[in-house]
């Protein structure tokens, strides 16, 4: 064993392994204007090592390039700065630019003269912000080694605060701005940004939620919210399965690890939120994450909850608001349909109180008269009777109370047609309609009126001549008027009845050789118990209502009814204008 122990063991080391050229290297500033200062620095410090990370040495060889050096390179981690130079205090000088100019108080300054008697050592340390203050004399390459290993040191703790205290900035002010998003893509794209912004280095994210709407989010596939840098091809789409799957497999090793997990440039973060949503964040980093960007990082994603959770709760209190400013309008809206059914109701009963007191007027005007008659006669019928007069004379006033009361029997139909054309529940039924047939069946049933008064009626219209109308309001209608002009026109005359079609709508005319309407008459002639200057020729009894009911039908068809008259004596003509379809 001792003899194995004594053998010198050869390594064949003519081949240099290569050099890292992206592994970290700690910058080195050496200011002075001896060159040999700067190659001997050099030569001393060649390998040096610490935490894995080499020296990368940048020379400047008076005060002024060492100005220029510090201010172009502020990642400068520690200073070999000579005192005299220029001048006697160009180093002391450079030493106050750094700090108070450039303001640059992380970098380590290690002053070195040679010439310890231009500045004392205690009121250069006392006065000015450096670090370390050696003679060149005593500066060997151990106390080098020891001197600048503590000062990279203390610059990586420094550097260390600098970053957290500049993370830590970053998540308070991005912690507000997330909380403002009211929505999940927007929250979304908003957490990539920050984490960018966070880690100062250009990096690409994908984040995804899962959730099933119950807050069982194991139950259910996860959704794709937000992508940025090499991942962003995958925006617009939200399904798991349009991912790689690598990147899938990670997301989903994510769900069921719950935990945070970071590799060489890639990491990814978990959260879940109060009410079960479950948010994974990947990120590739162009370089690795640092102990203090994880630190940094494990804040920021343990805060993310909250902002999804704000996010959740605004929607769902906004769902309700809509929802409760639907049942607002809802409620507003019945209650005032039901303040229109109130205000149709009341208009209803005033003008059913004003029918009435017209229909009570009718009653003790019109029917007075006929029972008038009927008494009279029936009077005079009894004394006939009782003095054994002729058969002749009681038939005689069997005869006029007949008429009398055929009278009676006409006004209370019309005031009947009259009192159904007021109700407020008829509804007019639309129907495919013949006009021209309807019209025919209302002429044949009034040709015996016409017959009797040797009147003649002459109907024209196209056959198969369709209108949607309801039937029977119409019938009802053009009754009126056909017995109107039956009534009204003296014995021998003519009555003409057409149906013509006129653009979009049926036109229904009656034409008569009645006594014609005055202008008066014309201004007042569709008005409730209107009584016209034109009498029945043949004596038969009006009650002012029938041209009233035809308005009304009409009106409730959408169309309209005319009169017009050449004047007294040269008759009338009465038009109906229907649409021919339902509008």
């Amino acid at each position: 064993m001792a003899e194995q122990d004594d053998v010198l063991q050869l390594i064949d080391d003519t081949e240099s392994p290569p050099e890292d050229s992206s592994a970290r290297k700690w910058k080195i500033a050496v200011i002075d204007d001896d060159h040999a200062v700067h190659e001997g620095t050099r030569f001393a410090l060649s390998d040096y090592n610490l935490n894995g990370a080499t020296l990368e040495i940048l020379s400047a060889y008076s005060a002024a390039e060492g100005r220029t050096l510090m201010r172009d390179n502020p990642d400068i981690a520690a200073v070999l700065l000579d005192v005299i130079m220029e001048t006697d205090v160009a180093g002391l000088e450079l030493v106050e630019y750094i700090r108070n100019e450039i303001r640059n108080e992380t970098v380590r300054i290690i002053l070195r003269t040679g010439q310890p008697g231009q500045a004392p050592e205690r009121r250069v340390i006392v006065q000015y912000d450096i670090n370390d203050y050696k003679a060149k004399t005593e500066l060997t390459a151990d106390k080098l080694f020891t001197s600048l290993t503590a000062a990279l040191r203390s610059y990586q703790q420094l550097e260390r605060m600098v970053q957290t205290r500049r993370g830590l900035e970053i998540i308070i002010d991005a912690a507000s701005t997330l909380y403002d998003f009211k929505s999940m893509q927007r929250l979304a794209e908003g957490v990539l940004t920050q984490l960018a912004s966070l880690l100062n280095v250009d990096c690409a994210g994908i984040l995804v939620l899962r959730d099933d709407g119950n807050g069982n989010a194991a139950a259910c596939d996860f959704s794709v919210l937000a992508c940025s840098g090499c991942y962003s091809r995958f925006i617009g789409t939200t399904s798991s399965k349009a991912l790689d799957p690598d990147l899938r497999h990670m997301v989903e090793a994510a769900f069921q690890a719950r935990k945070n997990e970071f590799a060489d440039h890639r990491s990814v973060l978990y959260s879940r939120t109060g009410s079960g949503r479950e948010v994974v964040v990947l990120l590739q980093a162009e370089r690795q994450l640092s102990d203090t960007d994880r630190a940094l990082v494990e804040i920021f994603s343990s805060r993310l909850s909250i902002a999804f959770d704000n996010v959740i709760l605004y929607q769902q209190l906004h769902e309700a608001n809509t929802q409760l400013e639907d049942r607002v309008v809802q409620r507003t809206r019945a209650l005032m349909q039901a303040n229109r059914r109130l205000s149709a109701q009341w208009l209803r009963l005033q003008r059913a109180n004003g029918f009435k007191n017209e229909i009570l007027g009718t009653v003790a005007h019109d029917l007075k008269n006929p029972l008038g008659v009927i008494l009279g006669r029936t009077e005079m019928l009894t004394e006939l009777i009782g003095a054994g007069s002729p058969k002749e004379n009681v038939t005689a006033q069997v005869e006029h109370i007949r008429d009398a009361t055929k009278r009676l029997t006409s006004m209370v139909d019309h005031l009947i047609s009259d009192a159904m054309a007021d109700a407020f529940d008829i509804t007019i039924r639309r129907e495919p309609v013949d006009v021209a047939a309807l019209v025919n069946e209302v002429t044949e049933a009034n040709l015996p009126s016409a017959v009797n008064k040797q009147q003649s009626i002459s109907v024209s219209g196209p056959q198969q001549f369709v209108t949607m109308c309801d039937a029977d309001r119409i019938r009802e209608a053009i009754d009126n008027l056909v017995s109107n002009a039956i009534k009204y026109s003296p014995i021998g005359g003519k009555i003409t009845v057409s149906v013509n079609h006129e653009g979009d709508d049926t036109v229904i005319r009656i034409v008569d050789q009645g006594p014609g309407l005055s202008p008066e008459d014309l201004s007042r002639l569709f008005g409730r118990f209107q009584r016209l200057s034109a009498k029945p020729t043949a004596g038969e009894s009006s009650t002012g209502l029938g041209l009233s009911i035809v308005k009304r039908i009409i009106d409730m068809h959408g169309g309209h009814v005319t009169a017009e008259s050449p004047g007294p004596g040269q008759g009338s003509t009465f038009t109906v204008t229907l649409p021919a379809t339902e509008t």
